[in-house]
């Protein structure tokens, strides 16, 4: 596809996400499935300066630049008096990126830095794409609901945050190698240096980290060792140094998971937030799955995110606030039942949106198309 004008031209692709990998992966599987698509096409990525997105990036094989940008804090700080030198310095060098790189489309996928970038390239009659991950708009994308042409979402009742007209319903990008690679179970227990014989479970906290989730694995390692339980225990990098004394021969510790598609692989269960991004996966990977939301987000989403799995029978879930009181009695109800271990698993799977990443591309090609 070309822009409809010159058949020859070179299609080139901005797109911006990042802080979390809930908005970094979603971005770069978009930019993959257009690489596909589009051999020659031409790629950059715009994040926030010393965000994860500046390194996981590049690992993809992606272009960054980054943006002297950073969110406004709750309280009076140091940082909100930054906040509006800042966003003139993102405005001024989006306008320069925008500018130099002439993009035929703009992408975001949310994140403080695709703010400014977006509002530029909108301003400029550059078609834009939001893809929004959550049950809960985020502000940034809240923000720019006005200015950009279409809007990807992956849950219904959006129309509270976005104009109707722009809402397409697709669901959230994954990462490809979760459904293309890492079958073999072998080969992704000795990745870990694990054991065939015994069960695997999986601890997601984030690309952060969890410090409640931390806290109760860390409390639970005797639990699990009676159980004959072998952990992939990926407790982020804000935490990795407190936690990887726990680093044993049946416990892998871990502040990242460069190789998910193992991590996935080599697990029979899994126990994770309930971030949008992570949903989405899970229900691809189709294994039993315990919820643990953050209650540290706008309008308590992550709850809502993992309510609508259990109420499918999909999943099963425990508040932070009751998980001294009735973790060890909800998993125990799991690991103990094969009957509902396959049931989670089955029902989890039905739920899955695995064509999401193409429908968002559909919308992308439409748009340069017009």
């Amino acid at each position: 596809m070309t822009d409809g004008k010159n058949p020859d031209q070179v299609l080139r692709f901005i797109l911006s996400g990042g802080g979390t990998g809930g908005h970094i992966y979603p971005a770069i599987a978009i930019a993959n499935e257009l690489k596909k698509r589009h051999p020659n096409a031409e790629f950059l990525f715009v994040g926030a300066k010393d965000r994860m997105e500046m390194e996981k990036v590049p690992q993809a094989g992606y272009k960054i630049e980054g943006l002297w940008i950073s969110g406004l804090q709750r309280k009076l700080t140091l940082k909100n008096l930054m906040f509006p030198i800042k966003l003139i310095s993102s405005l001024f060098k989006a306008g320069k990126i925008v500018s130099k790189f002439k993009p035929h489309a703009v992408v975001g996928t949310g994140g403080f830095a695709s703010g400014p970038l977006l509002k530029v390239a909108s301003g400029r009659g550059i078609p834009c794409v939001l893809q929004e991950q959550n049950s809960y708009a985020g502000i940034t994308n809240k923000l720019l609901k006005d200015k950009v042409a279409k809007i990807c979402v992956a849950y219904d009742g959006m129309e509270a945050f976005f104009p109707s007209d722009k809402i397409v319903k697709t669901g959230n990008p994954v990462r490809g190698d979760l459904v293309t690679k890492g079958k073999d179970k072998k080969e992704a227990l000795d990745f870990f240096g694990l054991q065939a014989d015994q069960p695997t479970l999986l601890v997601l906290g984030g690309s952060l980290g969890a410090r409640r989730v931390n806290q109760l694995i860390a409390q639970k390692l005797d639990y699990f060792k009676d159980l004959g339980i072998q952990l992939i225990w990926q407790c982020g990098k804000l935490y990795f140094e407190e936690y990887k004394k726990f680093n044993s021969e049946n416990v892998k510790v871990l502040d990242f998971l460069n190789r998910m598609d193992h991590a996935y692989t080599a697990s029979d269960f899994i126990i994770s937030r309930a971030g949008a991004s992570s949903v989405s996966e899970l229900c691809i990977v189709g294994k039993p799955v315990l919820f643990i939301p953050s209650p540290n987000v706008a309008e308590d989403h992550q709850t809502k995110n993992a309510m609508a799995l259990v109420n499918e029978d999909a999943a099963i879930m425990v508040k932070e606030k009751d998980l001294d009181e009735r973790f060890e009695g909800v998993f125990s109800g799991m690991f103990g039942s094969k009957e509902k271990q396959e049931k989670l698993g089955l029902n989890i799977k039905k739920l899955a949106m695995p064509n999401a990443t193409a429908s968002i591309v559909d919308e992308i090609e439409k748009l340069v198309a017009e």
